[in-house]
């Protein structure tokens, strides 16, 4: 997203570090690109996890590529939020185009020379289209609260914190206004997004260790279901600007 402010810290880069050991083999041994995952709460350090673990692949001469979630929403941010203060009920994965981020990490493991993808001007509260030439890519990492429910990636990880532990990260970034409607949204977002741990082959705590977990489940059935949402969602998106 074009204006987010990211700011890589050590325990970023230990973590990274850490991560990119424990996938290296399977990244090595993998048969074309690799498709790594960064889920978590909002203001957990995904994208700077995400930052610093390509930093750390291309000290490997591993080329990587991040996609941002954040791109990836049916609304830009303004009016999303307009939308959310409208009805609480629209917060949630389906407010997400998952079904296209998914199609654009399929695409990139299966060897995509290029992808036309949403890029969000956070300034502008707009959405426009870039292409992304995929030349060099090796790994794509793709970061975003609800992430770990995507099929197309080999590997799952999860930053194990809260809304609530993660307030002063969420404060220093000030994308949104602080106020009791932001915290019933986190607390929705909370709710949904603390059992895709279970989902995770890594698990990074709220110190930044890092920690090598088995799946408990397979997100694919819960994401499914989300699928449908995030189309409805599109369709109702598509005819609001058909209007305007």
């Amino acid at each position: 997203m074009r204006g987010d402010k990211i700011l890589v810290q050590d325990k970023h880069r230990r973590a990274a570090t850490e991560i990119v050991r424990i996938l290296l083999p399977s990244i090595m041994a993998n048969n074309g690109r690799y498709a790594i995952s960064v889920g978590g709460e909002s203001g957990s350090g995904k994208s700077e996890l995400a930052v610093a673990t390509a930093e750390i692949l291309e000290k490997h001469r591993i080329g990587a590529l991040i996609l941002q979630q954040d791109d990836y929403f049916v609304y830009p941010p303004r009016t999303n939020d307009a939308r959310r203060r409208e009805d609480i009920s629209n917060v949630g994965p389906a407010e997400v185009r998952l079904d296209l981020l998914d199609d654009h990490a399929k695409a990139i493991i299966h060897g995509a020379k290029t992808i036309e993808k949403p890029l969000v001007v956070y300034q502008d509260n707009r959405v426009m289209n870039e292409t992304l030439p995929l030349d060099g890519v090796d790994v794509v990492i793709i970061e975003g609260t609800y992430t770990t429910l995507l099929e197309n990636v080999h590997s799952r990880v999860f930053i194990d914190q809260t809304y609530e532990q993660t307030r002063h990260a969420r404060l220093k970034r000030n994308r949104e206004p602080s106020d009791r409607f932001l915290e019933r949204v986190l607390k929705i977002e909370h709710d949904i997004i603390f059992t895709h741990r279970d989902y995770a082959d890594i698990i990074v705590t709220a110190s930044f260790a890092v920690i090598a977990h088995t799946p408990e489940a397979q997100p694919c059935q819960s994401f499914a279901n989300h699928r449908s949402l995030s189309k409805g969602v599109i369709t109702e998106a598509n005819a609001h600007r058909t209007k305007i």
